[in-house]
């Protein structure tokens, strides 16, 4: 089947790459020459594991071409996926104008029959709006469907060629037949395609993001309250996430969820809410307590040097978000930099996929190092924000040597506490005993 994926972004790259994969003859578009180039020129712009094998292969088999023209990449396309940005307004509103003003330009564009999917994650109604605007200018039979994604960054490959479900959204039979074929291939193994009208689907997105976010927050406050009491938020998150009902998976307490959805999508999710007059209250705390928890992870390096980090040398393991990705949107790491550098305090950082990005919004302020103990040299603390496996089992007489002092603050909790207690750290982590 030939496709056509508008958007080059994160959400396009995976979804016209991972179609070609199975056969189908993909073309992604974006108006962004250099980025063309680039991917044109064999050059992903985003580090994701396992792409760059499909993307190889399918553009060496032809199967993956790329153009900045939206009339050569559409031609001769059964289905046109949006998957263009959604940039969160002031308002935590989605800003629609970069698929609104795609979907104006498509209706005099299509000579046949299309399915026009919305893959972005969007508000409650797009489906709707994006009619109205091909409508406008189209003189040919189309349908639009909505197609939340579900990828995971870090494991978006395996997510999109293994979905545990696909969630379709058309009132269209026709459109439906196009999709459940194109999908058939992904879902051999008997994880289902649920198919539902497009506001469902919408909401869907949302909805799935919002609770993975409530999990995460509700964690970080038992965590906070685990401190508290005296208890170990590790064997509370065991003993709860055996229960079936709960499950094991979001129940990490950490620096509180970051990168490209969870924030956004919240934020979306309870800017609809209050469009319809409804307090969706549980989404102002899962905010509040995002938004505090890295406060309170920065409260505890503060509380141990007086609030005086004039000159100390802190040295920072990870930037991502998550590992795994380079995506540094919304990452805890971010806040820490900027608060560490108001208060006079020297960053050396280190991360395996995500400096370059961090270099371009913080230039020489911060040093950047070559690998983790470079980091550590002469460093007063070492603060863990991002839990790359690299991170999870170094040599610790090493990590002894080069630092200063022995503290280490570790937002993602990778380390035994007995084992930092016989190597002589202070070691603070989330929601457990403080070594000292």
């Amino acid at each position: 089947m030939k496709i056509a994926v508008v958007g080059t972004g994160y959400v396009g790259l995976v979804t016209g790459t991972c179609f070609a994969e199975t056969g189908n003859e993909v073309t992604c578009i974006d108006i962004n020459q250099a980025k063309i180039d680039m991917l044109n020129n064999n050059q992903l712009p985003i580090y994701e594991p396992d792409l760059d094998t499909l993307f190889e292969r399918n553009k060496k088999e032809g199967r993956l071409t790329f153009t900045t023209s939206l009339k050569q990449g559409i031609a001769g396309a059964k289905v046109i996926f949006l998957a263009l940005p959604t940039p969160p307004g002031e308002d935590g509103s989605a800003d629609l104008k970069y698929i609104l003003n795609v979907s104006k330009e498509l209706g005099p564009l299509l000579d046949q029959y299309v399915v026009i999917v919305d893959k972005s994650t969007v508000p409650v109604g797009t489906a709707d709006k994006v009619h109205a605007e091909v409508i406008k200018g189209a003189k040919v039979e189309f349908d639009i469907v909505s197609n939340p994604e579900f990828l995971k960054e870090g494991v978006a490959v395996e997510d999109f060629m293994k979905p545990e479900r696909v969630v379709i959204g058309t009132s269209s039979k026709k459109a439906e037949a196009v999709m459940a074929l194109l999908y058939e291939p992904f879902v051999r193994q008997g994880n289902p395609i649920l198919f539902m009208d497009e506001r469902s689907a919408e909401m869907t997105k949302y909805a799935a993001n919002s609770f993975l976010a409530t999990k995460i927050s509700f964690m970080n406050e038992v965590a906070n309250l685990c401190e508290r009491v005296g208890a170990d938020v590790d064997q509370v998150r065991r003993g709860i996430g055996t229960d079936s009902r709960i499950g094991k998976r979001f129940l990490f307490p950490g620096l509180g969820y970051g990168g490209s959805c969870f924030p956004k999508d919240v934020q979306a999710l309870h800017f609809t809410a209050a469009q319809h007059e409804y307090d969706f209250s549980i989404l102002d705390a899962v905010m509040k307590v995002n938004y505090e928890q890295r406060k309170q992870f920065f409260n505890k390096v503060l509380n141990k040097y007086n609030g005086d980090l004039s000159g100390k040398i802190v040295a920072l393991w990870g930037l991502a978000f998550k590992p795994n990705t380079d995506d540094v949107r919304e990452a805890p790491a971010i806040y820490l930099i900027e608060e560490l550098l108001k208060l006079g305090a020297k960053v050396r950082a280190y991360d395996p996929e995500a400096m370059e990005h961090v270099k371009g919004q913080f230039g020489d302020k911060v040093h950047f190092s070559h690998d983790p103990y470079d980091a550590l040299e002469n460093a007063d603390m070492l603060l863990i924000a991002t839990e790359w496996n690299t991170f999870r089992s170094p040599d610790f007489d090493k990590v002894a040597k080069l630092m200063k002092h022995k503290v280490i603050f570790d937002g993602r909790n990778l380390y035994h506490l007995k084992h930092m207690k016989d190597l002589g750290f202070y070691y603070y982590s989330v929601g457990r005993k403080t070594i000292e």
